[in-house]
């Protein structure tokens, strides 16, 4: 994987957290995927006071990718995390902790696999801050 797209996708990532709605958990995730045209494709967690009805980053970015006609994803890069209390103001600031998808979002990536055959995972802090690994290795026997 090119390090130009995995640093857009994580850049983009970083901009959809900013949109996160997480005001129960305060663990602001943001998603960016890119799909074989090269379009990319971001998303936020929407919590929910019922928490069932949450929606992570990474499905949130998916769907809309594959509302719009979208198969294949080639790869998605993640940004987010809980965040912890300031000391001093009250305020919150990001862990530092890499976010991974959770067990449902690698479900659902499973089903939109590119003709490569896996698709690349990006979990990041930033742009110098990251790790790749393969939808394969997070959930090597998906349900199909």
């Amino acid at each position: 994987m090119k390090q130009e797209i995995i640093k857009l996708l994580i850049e983009e990532a970083a901009k959809a957290r900013n949109m996160a709605y997480a005001p129960y958990s305060k663990y602001l995730v943001g998603a960016a995927l890119v799909v074989p045209s090269g379009r990319i494709y971001t998303g936020c967690n929407v919590e929910n006071a019922s928490y069932g009805l949450s929606n992570c980053a990474e499905r949130t970015a998916i769907f809309k990718a594959v509302s719009e006609g979208q198969r294949h994803i080639d790869a998605i890069a993640i940004v987010g995390g809980p965040l912890i209390p300031e000391e001093t103001d009250g305020a919150f600031k990001p862990s530092g902790e890499y976010a991974y998808p959770c067990g449902a979002c690698r479900q659902v990536l499973s089903e939109f696999l590119p003709e490569s055959g896996d698709i690349y995972i990006i979990v990041a802090n930033g742009v110098d801050d990251y790790k790749v690994f393969t939808l394969s290795e997070l959930i090597p026997y998906t349900f199909n």
